[in-house]
């Protein structure tokens, strides 16, 4: 190959997209297997590879595994999410911070981006839940690559969980990630999906 020539990815193999697609389901039912402090790190090493709008990555993770923390979080779940969130061996609390800007000089050095952002609150806070979201995203895929299954919530109260876990107030609360290795004899079938016409065009 010539030092000019592109290589082209040949994308995943078809067991790979089963796992992290065709395979994976929203997990309500837990087993009792730990996820390893390992593993955790692990898992952050490949969301922060994620691409996000300039680099700046908002998103902020607080991995939940202890049963005090635990007992901290669940008053603030509706009642549906309690008991598959005290289960679950994991938890994580997405948030992403409102002075992620300040950052900016290490991860953006192309140019200096911080007078976008301070003093305009409404900038940083779409730009947070934006980005942040996408953070969440990679979290979930990363997890079920690396053999964990997620289940995502927003049935929460998000200021109860500032204000319990992020009083200082610069920590703002996206979603609820569950994770864990599922007990799969409460596995489901996949609910419908929007067929490609219903939902998608090429122009």
């Amino acid at each position: 190959m010539s030092a000019n020539a592109i290589e082209i990815n040949q994308g995943l193999h078809e067991e790979a997209l089963d796992i992290i697609f065709r395979n994976a389901r929203t997990t309500y039912a837990w087993s009792s297997q730990p996820v390893a402090p390992s593993l955790i790190h692990e898992l952050y090493e490949l969301v922060k590879l994620g691409p996000t709008s300039m680099n700046l990555t908002p998103g902020r993770f607080v991995f939940i595994s202890s049963p005090e923390a635990k007992e901290r979080l669940l008053p603030t779940l509706m009642g549906g999410n309690v008991e598959k969130t005290r289960t679950a061996p994991l938890t994580v609390i997405v948030a992403y911070d409102s002075e992620f800007y300040e950052k900016a000089g290490t991860l953006f050095p192309l140019a200096d981006v911080r007078p976008r952002f301070e003093g305009n609150a409404e900038v940083i806070k779409a730009f947070g839940e934006q980005n942040g979201n996408l953070q969440a995203a990679y979290l979930i895929l990363a997890a079920r690559g690396l053999g964990l299954s997620a289940g995502p919530m927003g049935g929460f109260n998000a200021d109860a969980v500032n204000q319990e876990f992020f009083p200082d107030g610069k920590w703002k609360t996206l979603l609820l990630v569950n994770l864990g290795y599922p007990d799969d004899s409460t596995r489901t079938p996949r609910l419908p999906r929007l067929e490609f016409d219903e939902a998608a065009t090429i122009l």
